[in-house]
């Protein structure tokens, strides 16, 4: 049995950060995990491009703006979508998720998902570098790991 998996060397690989504006006191630490991460398995800062956007909502256009110009080898999706008194909540997380899902199946590139969908602020903080580590780092590792990954197969 041949086993194919990628691994955690980012190497000469291109990464688009897109990232929302909004709540950008929590998003600015994610959007410094997956750097950070990317940098310390290998990356070159000057591989990492930053796509800012106002939210979570208009984060599938971007992405798909940003997958169409087949310059990236992934794109990291970082965002903080807390919840509040109405049902906005959803609509926004769910459309996000939804769209970005969506662009990653079509297009095939490695797509990975750090946008946070918590119910309060203290959440959002333990998520972006306290407690619960900072999911950004973790996208910047799955994505790196998903590059390698695809290339692995491609080389099978």
């Amino acid at each position: 049995m041949n086993t194919i998996e990628g691994n955690l060397v980012a190497g000469n690989a291109k990464f688009a950060l897109v990232a929302g504006r909004f709540n950008d006191f929590i998003v600015n630490n994610l959007v410094e995990g997956a750097i950070d991460t990317i940098v310390r398995h290998g990356g070159n800062r000057d591989n990492i491009d930053l796509i800012k956007v106002p939210g979570a909502y208009e984060m599938p256009v971007a992405v798909k703006k940003v997958a169409s110009l087949e310059k990236y080898d992934a794109i990291i999706c970082l965002g903080a979508v807390i919840r509040g008194g109405t049902p906005h909540f959803e609509f926004v997380a769910g459309e996000c998720v939804k769209g970005i899902a969506t662009i990653a199946t079509q297009t095939g590139l490695p797509i990975t998902f750090g946008v946070l969908t918590v119910d309060t602020i203290e959440q959002a903080i333990e998520r972006a570098g306290t407690k619960a580590g900072n999911k950004g780092g973790e996208a910047a590792a799955a994505a790196i790991e998903m590059v390698n990954l695809l290339n692995a197969i491609d080389a099978a």
